[in-house]
């Protein structure tokens, strides 16, 4: 038999019901009452089960699955969307297997799809470091960017600087090195970034 602790009001008529196990559920109100729990209440190990696994956890899936519809994400965004919304360790885990088996959630086409949306717009390193930020796997990533990116940094950091209006004659040095950062943070590498500054076909 397993104990109900204490059943705390939590949001939008959901309540929290912590049991002396360790765990806890988010139930409704309503659930609440077709199953006339009560703190202080002993539940048997079948009841427990089915609260936890059938409705809680099933809730869980559903929750991961609408999540999903609104956009494609990566495993490591899923996984913090569930947990901000309160769901235990245990019942995201169940989540994540349940969407994976039907490939609603692949990182790698995460990744692949990330790449080919943002490549003409970002830094081959920005899309890396990006990448890394929301839990895909170095591995991954790599083999995303092997297969998927085509894009031209020297480029992009060309248009970047017609933009800005560059002139590498009107610029005094402080405003160079300005600009230089500029484009560092934006993930583009030194050497391409210098080669650039140096060049002059593109200056206004």
């Amino acid at each position: 038999m397993i104990v109900i602790q204490t059943i705390e009001a939590y949001k939008k008529n959901r309540y929290k019901v912590c049991m002396g196990n360790g765990t806890y559920l988010i139930l409704y109100q309503q659930e609440l009452r077709r199953y006339h729990l009560r703190e202080g209440m002993e539940i048997s190990e079948k009841l427990y089960q089915e609260l936890f696994y059938e409705i809680f956890g099933k809730r869980v899936k559903k929750r991961a699955l609408a999540l999903l519809e609104k956009m494609d994400r990566s495993e490591k965004n899923l996984r913090d969307k569930l947990g901000q919304d309160g769901y235990p360790q245990e019942l995201i885990d169940d989540a994540i297997s349940y969407v994976a088996t039907f490939h609603y959630i692949d990182d790698r086409r995460y990744a692949a799809n990330y790449i080919a949306c943002r490549q003409n717009e970002k830094s081959l390193q920005q899309l890396r470091r990006e990448l890394l930020q929301k839990g895909i796997k170095k591995d991954v990533i790599e083999q995303a960017l092997e297969e998927h990116y085509d894009s031209d940094d020297l480029e992009k950091i060309k248009i970047i600087l017609q933009k800005k209006n560059y002139d590498s004659e009107a610029l005094d040095p402080k405003q160079k090195q300005k600009l230089y950062s500029y484009l560092l943070r934006k993930g583009f590498r030194s050497d391409d970034i210098l080669s650039c500054m140096k060049c002059g076909e593109y200056l206004t």
